[in-house]
């Protein structure tokens, strides 16, 4: 139950981290979503401190470890765990892999976004 709670309490604070940060940012700026672009970029920045130093100095605990990783940067930006994963396919070689994870990804879930917009718009028009 602790790891549970430590991934949902880092999530909500993630996502209120976001909400706030990309908010400030895109207020500036309108004409390209920079606020979700830095979030994105910033939140991978992150992960890789995080796993990094916690492989090579810091002793977490996998709830600690979960709170931060899944839960505030999960709840920040999923990207940053996709960048993970893509990263670590990458460094074992596997490429072909790796391509397919990345621009499947990023493809796939515009064309999923579409789906959905045109479902509902299907039922509601």
């Amino acid at each position: 139950m602790g790891m549970v709670f430590a991934v949902g309490v880092g999530g909500g604070l993630g996502a209120l981290a976001r909400y706030y940060i990309a908010g400030a940012i895109q207020s500036a700026v309108t004409t390209f979503p920079w606020g979700i672009f830095v979030v994105n970029i910033s939140g991978g920045l992150m992960m890789g401190l995080i796993v990094e130093a916690s492989a090579l100095k810091l002793n977490l605990s996998p709830e600690l470890r979960a709170f931060l990783t899944v839960g505030i940067l999960g709840g920040y930006t999923t990207f940053s765990t996709f960048s993970l994963d893509s990263a670590l396919m990458l460094q074992k070689g596997q490429y072909i892999a790796a391509a397919g994870y990345m621009i499947g990804s990023v493809v796939l879930s515009i064309l999923a976004l579409f789906a959905g917009l045109w479902i509902v718009r299907s039922i509601y028009a």
